[in-house]
């Protein structure tokens, strides 16, 4: 497995998550004060403070953990030193380093630049016109909540991240993949792009209410929401009937064709939010999926720190807390298909000894670099 040197901000620190799954060896490198990464609530345990945010605990799993003043010359050396003996960097920019002169020394490196433009993360979010996407028509836009947009982020980062280790692999030659924010959060906006496109119409917001087909939403029920997505064919629409038993839409045969259902869609929405909010939302999706008609309930955060198939699949997976005794974490989509086990997240500079002793720092040198606050 490869050294990752993590030197990421909030956009792409999922992206070195996914690589620690993997099973690499990611350090991540903080300023001995922590990073903003642990004061992002919320906190786990009620106790705000740089070891208990709920950010730092999923995210920087898996990792260890490396504390530098890298705006000092110790601390510059020791970085340059980390990098010479790493496979991987990922860094927001600008780099703390020279990445010429990093290259030149270890030419075999995968370097990872994101682009982050520095903007906050609602101002990428609205400029990439996601948010004129999100949010009740007529309203004000509202915004994606858990800042879930960077989960998508990382992703990118990490396909970056992987192809071009990949190749540096099999080439024996380092590679350079910059990413940028703004662009992959430009990409998850292609569907609305595409039906400009080909039609010329803009995407409206519409809430709870599907945009893609007439018949797709989420709906109140008695104990929530549940959300269904029916396609355009005409047989979709006769089982939906079937199963709903609505006198009304029954009595007009003409909804069997998705252009009518696209004209009356606000009308049939309504009476199918009517007839759902009699029902349970798991007695919903039941039925739904036993007449092969998509569906899913509408899961709170709770319900997913529980959710049995979470657990059956392995990305939940039961761990000893030292802190919080037995419970469920979730070690990650691939980590649970790799059948692998993810450290929990390592506590402020629990790995600096460690890290240094590997790149050949003597304990003189090490106690000189704790008293002087370089590490």
């Amino acid at each position: 497995m490869s050294r990752v040197i993590d030197l990421t901000g909030l956009s792409a620190i999922y992206a070195t998550r996914l690589l620690a799954e993997v099973g690499h060896d990611v350090i991540r490198v903080e300023p001995r004060s922590g990073d903003a990464i642990r004061r992002m609530g919320p906190y786990l345990g009620e106790k705000q403070d740089l070891e208990h945010g709920a950010f730092h605990q999923f995210l920087n799993a898996g990792k260890r953990s490396l504390t530098l003043d890298t705006s000092s010359p110790s601390g510059r050396r020791i970085l340059d030193d980390l990098l010479q003996t790493a496979d991987v960097v990922v860094a927001n920019s600008p780099m703390p380093f020279d990445e010429a002169a990093i290259t030149a020394a270890n030419p075999r490196l995968v370097v990872t630049s994101v682009v982050d433009d520095s903007d906050p993360d609602i101002c990428a979010y609205a400029r990439s016109g996601l948010l004129s996407l999100t949010g009740h028509p007529d309203e004000r836009p509202t915004l994606m909540g858990g800042r879930v947009y960077y989960a998508a982020t990382g992703a990118f980062i990490g396909v970056a991240t992987a192809a071009a280790l990949l190749v540096a692999q099999q080439t024996g030659m380092g590679q350079t993949a910059r990413v940028s924010v703004a662009e992959c959060l430009q990409a998850l906006f292609e569907q609305a792009m595409v039906t400009y496109a080909s039609t010329g119409k803009s995407t409206e917001r519409r809430g709870y209410r599907g945009a893609i087909s007439a018949v797709s939403g989420a709906f109140p029920c008695a104990d929530g929401y549940w959300m269904v997505s029916l396609s355009s064919s005409a047989d979709n629409w006769h089982r939906f009937m079937d199963w709903m038993q609505d006198p009304v839409l029954a009595a007009e045969p003409e909804l069997a064709d998705e252009a009518e259902r696209n004209a009356k869609r606000d009308y049939i929405l309504d009476r199918i939010a009517t007839w759902a909010g009699k029902h349970k939302k798991d007695e919903l999706v039941a039925e739904s999926q036993a007449r092969h008609i998509p569906s899913a309930p509408v899961t709170t955060p709770l319900d997913l720190a529980r959710d049995p198939q979470l657990i059956d699949r392995g990305f939940l997976q039961k761990v000893d807390h030292p802190e919080f005794g037995e419970t469920l974490f979730p070690v990650g989509a691939i980590a649970s298909l790799r059948g692998g086990k993810v450290a929990m997240a390592p506590s402020l500079g629990q790995h600096t000894i460690e890290i240094l002793e590997e790149l050949g720092y003597g304990p003189s040198d090490r106690r000189a670099l704790l008293e002087s606050g370089v590490v």
